[in-house]
């Protein structure tokens, strides 16, 4: 998992956040390619619990917790923003 200070770098002067998520994957993760980050989680794309799984990450790779962590838009997307509270 990336550093917080990382991850931080990503987030826009908005506190908004772009993730490209892949659901349904073996171990969960949180990478940064090509400026983009990407998250992995083992949650399937039902009922809003791979949502849920890549805000809990975000959530811990920034130190937050889950409630700071908002989603904006794509919540049937691959693509997603989030809003980081601080």
């Amino acid at each position: 998992m990336p550093l917080a200070e990382a991850v931080r770098a990503l987030v826009d002067a908005e506190g908004r956040l772009a993730v490209r998520v892949t659901p349904g994957v073996k171990q969960e993760a949180l990478l940064i390619e090509a400026g983009r980050l990407l998250a992995k989680v083992r949650a399937k794309p039902e009922d809003g619990k791979a949502n849920d799984a890549v805000r809990d990450l975000l959530a811990a790779a920034l130190g937050l917790a889950p409630s700071r962590i908002e989603m904006l838009r794509g919540a049937t997307s691959r693509e997603k923003l989030f809003r980081v509270l601080r």
